[in-house]
């Protein structure tokens, strides 16, 4: 009989820093690095580029400075971001946090000065150096900051910019954080009272109860809305921040900075949208017939992730853990092998407990070389599903662990492409090994669920955010009009599929409020849709594609994305050629869908 390891779901943080939040070790490691990044300013502005190719050896030095003190701050930044998800209520998070924030902000001064001096540079001059052995490797990702820096304001206006930052554009997005954390959600269940945080009640979405996903969404949002003219004047101070920033840059359309951070062209992401728009009559469709499986004449919103019938009772976590290394190694031994390593070594936090954040993540402590999984774990299908799809993320962080650090940013819309195709892995396991046509119909409708939230939800919320922006521009938008922009973009995204909305979404999704990413919400639908090309391909090719996946995964952090496709996919992304065949494949689920619903 084999042995099976025991896989726990609870994580192990103090192999970094032990204690938690009153860790003295952190303590000293804050402090280290508020030293080297004083001595990496220093060095910055002490630097008088004379515009020759010698200066490639001062480049090289500041480089290998900044590479050290980016790792040091963003394993600071992960141990913060998993004390404060794991434990809500702890409060000397929040001050951890402040101090994180501060070191991100001295890092981004030194570097808008080192980018602003890269500008100096001849054309001439810069392609000697970059083409030199010594920053060959590095040229895509130095010569992107050297463009960037170009279209900014002066190293002067750019480091203002990033110290008012601080208190004030980082500091709204912390008070969010804040703001959710004192978020309770009342459910009553029997002659018992709960208070919910908001990771639980969100989990109570996907219950097989109607009247539980009535009762919690509604006190959902009785609660939200107890907070709304909070988190009004939040989002109202984070998009005025970012618009004031963009108009002294002289930058008019708000996705130019979010497109520079993903890495794409206008004309791909409008091609994406438009297919996705033109082919919303089957999800439509979709929506209709579950609608009639569960007894109503419309879906409400918190019909969305209703399980249609039964699928064998719930998944533990020991039964999912089990379930995604099995078949994450029919893919490749490589991606099995991180899974493995993942929950043999506590790299998780499933526990269903109360004051944990809501929501998933996963995240890299880059000197310690190991990743850490967030999420609360309920034992539905789409939990294993979420699992997969932050073993995901993991993964591909693994994969660049050759890399150098400088080449292992990649942007967040590829970011996407590994945790969707891992995630597809289990999905289509599961529905290919259903034991009934029941099972399947209830996995395959889990799986469709998917397609909905990326090209439905994420739609929407793509839909609000740029029209906010655009009325954010006019002046102050109150908390009846942004219930009234989102009601208005939820119709327009479900093809008006459903007979009631989530007008408080723009409150209650976390992804509005980040600062550290502008537009979080398109990449995802991005992710998916091209994660989709790569599956079928790796499906094409049987278990010898994972080499080439990892070549593929290996180049997003050092190209665009349209060479990216073309060089491993053989694709144009600013065609709707490769998005029709991605969205296709979505299409043939709901097929097969109705076909064995009918």
């Amino acid at each position: 009989m084999t042995k099976t390891n025991t896989y726990y779901d609870v994580w192990d943080l103090d192999v970094f820093f032990p204690g938690g939040s009153s860790s003295e070790e952190f303590a000293r490691h804050l402090q280290q690095a508020r030293t080297d990044v004083l001595i990496f300013q220093q060095q910055i502005q002490d630097w008088q580029p004379s515009n020759a190719s010698i200066d490639k050896l001062t480049i090289i030095s500041l480089v290998t400075l900044f590479q050290e003190n980016a790792k040091k701050i963003r394993q600071a930044g992960a141990f913060v971001s998993c004390l404060h998800a794991q434990n809500t209520n702890d409060k000397k998070v929040n001050e951890h946090r402040g101090q994180v924030t501060e070191l991100s902000a001295s890092l981004q001064n030194a570097l808008t000065i080192f980018d602003q001096k890269l500008t100096t540079f001849s054309e001439s001059i810069w392609n000697e150096m970059v083409t030199d052995d010594s920053l060959k490797e590095l040229k895509f990702v130095l010569s992107e900051r050297r463009i960037n820096a170009l279209e900014r304001l002066s190293q002067e206006e750019e480091t203002v910019i990033n110290a008012l930052g601080i208190d004030g554009y980082h500091g709204w997005g912390q008070l969010y954080d804040v703001i959710v954390g004192t978020i309770k959600i009342p459910f009553t269940e029997g002659e018992e009272e709960h208070h919910l945080s908001v990771g639980q009640a969100a989990n109570k979405f996907s219950d097989s109860d109607r009247m539980i996903r009535k009762t919690v969404f509604e006190s959902w949002e009785r609660s939200w809305g107890e907070k709304a003219e909070y988190l009004s004047k939040t989002l109202n101070h984070l998009a005025g921040f970012r618009l004031n920033t963009y108009k002294l840059r002289g930058w008019e359309d708000v996705l130019k900075e979010p497109l520079q951070l993903n890495r794409m062209e206008k004309q791909t992401l409008d091609t994406m949208w438009r297919v996705i728009s033109d082919s919303k009559a089957p999800f439509v469709k979709f929506l209709e017939r579950k609608a009639k499986l569960l007894g109503v004449e419309k879906l409400s919103w918190y019909d969305l992730d209703a399980p249609i019938g039964q699928v064998n009772s719930k998944v533990s976590y020991q039964e999912g853990a089990e379930f995604i290394i099995e078949h994450f190694s029919r893919f490749g031994k490589e991606l099995s092998r991180y899974a493995q390593m993942a929950f043999t070594e506590k790299w998780i936090e499933a526990e269903d407990r109360p004051g944990k954040a809501p929501g998933g993540f996963h995240t890299f402590f880059p000197e310690s070389g190991q990743s850490r999984i967030f999420m609360t774990y309920s034992g539905t299908p789409s939990n294993v599903s979420t699992l997969a799809h932050e073993l995901g993320h993991g993964f591909h962080t693994f994969s660049m662990r050759d890399q150098h650090f400088l080449n292992r940013n990649y942007a967040m819309n590829v970011a996407e492409t590994a945790s969707t195709f891992a995630e597809m892995i289990v999905a289509d396991a599961k529905v290919k090994q259903a034991k009934n046509v029941d099972e399947k119909i209830a996995l395959l409708e889990d799986k469709i669920q998917r397609s909905i939230a990326l090209l439905m939800n994420i739609h929407a919320r793509f839909l609000f955010e740029t029209r906010f922006y655009e009325e954010r521009k006019k002046g102050v938008v109150g908390t009846e009009e942004l219930n009234r922009l989102m009601k208005e973009a939820q119709i327009e995204a479900y093809g008006g599929a459903l007979a009631e909305y989530h007008t408080l979404f723009w409150a209650s999704k976390l992804h509005f409020f980040i600062t550290s990413v502008p537009f979080y919400n398109f990449p995802y639908t991005f992710g998916y849709l091209f994660s989709l090309g790569i599956y079928a391909k790796a499906q094409e090719v049987g278990l010898g594609y994972e080499e080439k996946y990892i070549a593929l995964l290996k180049d997003t952090a050092s190209m665009k994305v349209e060479e990216l496709a073309l060089k491993h996919l053989n694709e144009d992304l600013t065609k709707p050629d490769f998005w029709q065949k991605a969205v296709q494949q979505c299409i043939n689920d709901v097929d097969e869908f109705l076909l064995l619903t009918q």
